[in-house]
C-alpha cells in the first residue's frame, strides 16, 4: 500500500466526539499517522506478519494502520470505553479484524513483537508519557514506535536508556503535531507542536 492512500483512509476515520482532558485525548492525525507506520515497515520491517499492540489506542488510528500495513495480529487497548467503541466501528468500517481490549496498561502481563503508541504528552499528568514507555519496553520482543514532544527529547533518550533498559533509543524524524482547539484552556484554533518519532529496542532484541 502507497503511504498516500494509507493517509487517505486514516483521514476517514471517526474520531472522539468528546474528548477527555483527564486522559489527555487528541487525535493522532492521518499525515502523521501514516509515516510513523510506514517508517516502521518500509525501513525496518516491524509491521507486517508481526503482532502489533497500540497503546492508549483511542479511535484506533495506529492500530488501524498496522493492520492496513498487513500486521499479522493487532491488539487496541485503550482505558476508555467511548473511545475503544469508535475503534471498533472505524475497523468495522475498513472490515478488518483487530483485537481492542479495556484495560489500564499497567496491568499488562503478555508480549507482542511491535508496539505502537502516541502517549499523552505528561503536561495534564507529569511522567506519563514515560510511564507508556516503560510498560512498552517489557511487551515488546521487537521494537517501540512513539510520540514525543522535541522538547523532552534529551529527557526521554537518558530515561529510556538508564531508567528502562532499551538497547537504544533513536529518533528517527520530527514530525509536526496539528492540536486542534479542543478544550477550553486552549487559547489558539490549533497549535503546531513538533515531536519526534522514537524507534526504542527493548534489551530483549539486541542484535
Amino acid at each position: 500500500m502507497k503511504l498516500k492512500q494509507l493517509e487517505g483512509l486514516l483521514g476517514g476515520l471517526d474520531q472522539f466526539p468528546h474528548p477527555k482532558v483527564e486522559l489527555e485525548q487528541y487525535p493522532t492525525g492521518p499525515h502523521i499517522a501514516s509515516r510513523m507506520l510506514f517508517t516502521a515497515e518500509n525501513s525496518f520491517g516491524d509491521v507486517s506478519d508481526k503482532v502489533v499492540a497500540d497503546f492508549g489506542c483511542g479511535c484506533g488510528t495506529l492500530g488501524i494502520a498496522a493492520a492496513l500495513l498487513g500486521a499479522e495480529h493487532v491488539v487496541c487497548i485503550d482505558i476508555d470505553p467511548e473511545s475503544l467503541e469508535i475503534a471498533t466501528l472505524n475497523a468495522e468500517e475498513l472490515e478488518l479484524d483487530m483485537d481492542f481490549i479495556q484495560s489500564n496498561l499497567l496491568d499488562l502481563g503478555w508480549r507482542v513483537d511491535t508496539v505502537i503508541m502516541n502517549p499523552p504528552f505528561g503536561t495534564r499528568k507529569k511522567g506519563a508519557d514515560l510511564d507508556f514507555v516503560s510498560v512498552a519496553l517489557k511487551v515488546a520482543s521487537q521494537a517501540v514506535y512513539s510520540l514525543h514532544k522535541t522538547s523532552t527529547r534529551d529527557h526521554v533518550k537518558r530515561t529510556a536508556l538508564r531508567d528502562f533498559g532499551a538497547s537504544s533509543a533513536e529518533v528517527l524524524c520530527e514530525l509536526r503535531f496539528d492540536v486542534p482547539k479542543l478544550y477550553k484552556f486552549h487559547k489558539k484554533k490549533e497549535v503546531d507542536i513538533a515531536v519526534d518519532l522514537w524507534q526504542f529496542v527493548p534489551a530483549s532484541n539486541q542484535s
